[in-house]
């Protein structure tokens, strides 16, 4: 780990992007366990000057854009995404980074992402219904894609992450998948990267040790100089 990234001393700027519809406390907390310095936040400027920004999310993706809209949100991510500084969206706030959603009808997303949201379909496995939502501990497969410089770096292939959706996400570029993750008949995209946009379907604040090295990476990511991110030394607490 950088000398300097602990618990107990704080560092980085980052906005957990409030628009009413997610686990923002938690994910306060994973970043604040890490050293970071988080702050829920509807307001575009500390947005767009963070440090890192993080989209959160639970519940209906048309929603979700109608309240970012109406906060006036919208440019201020798209900004976010070709800033430089990390992005990273997780379960919903992972699907709204896409150019559009069928969950209740046709929505437009932010577009960062191109491809679309689809809604998972229920399946048997060894003569047992899986239910939609997928609700529950699964395993993320590698892709042919290194995880080495992304917040998977030294996580083991096939670890166990938290799910709880009903859609997943195609993207058009298989190239940004980094993981994906099998629920009886399909197999979805679970994390994928690009360039400073990273996103998870699951939830690495609901993800015990797994998840929470994921925000000591991400940690590495804002303090490090770039040239050493790819090599960052992160310790579990």
């Amino acid at each position: 780990m950088p000398e300097g990234v602990g618990p107990r001393q704080v560092v980085g700027r980052v906005a957990i992007v409030d628009y009413g519809m997610g686990n923002l406390f938690s994910v306060k907390h994973a970043c604040e366990a890490v050293g970071l310095s988080a702050a829920i936040t509807s307001s575009s400027e500390q947005i767009v000057s963070a440090n890192a920004v993080i989209l959160p999310g639970v519940g209906a993706f048309g929603d979700a854009m109608e309240a970012l809209r109406r906060l006036d949100l919208i440019s201020p991510l798209r900004d976010a995404a070709v800033s430089g500084a990390p992005l990273m969206g997780i379960c919903l706030g992972m699907q709204l980074l896409m150019s559009e959603s069928e969950e209740f009808g046709r929505h437009k997303g932010l577009g960062i992402i191109e491809g679309d949201v689809v809604r998972l379909a229920v399946s048997t496995e060894q003569g047992r219904v899986l239910k939609v939502p997928h609700i529950g501990w699964n395993r993320i497969e590698r892709q042919a894609r290194s995880w080495d410089g992304s917040l998977l770096e030294g996580l083991t292939d096939g670890s166990a992450m938290y799910f709880v959706h009903s859609f997943y996400l195609r993207p058009v570029d298989p190239r940004v998948v980094l993981s994906v993750t099998r629920y009886g008949s399909t197999t979805f995209c679970s994390t994928l990267q690009q360039d400073h946009v990273f996103a998870s379907q699951y939830h690495p604040e609901r993800s015990g040790p797994l998840g929470l090295r994921m925000y000591r990476r991400l940690a590495a990511r804002i303090t490090a100089p770039s040239h050493e991110v790819q090599h960052a030394e992160v310790s579990d607490p």
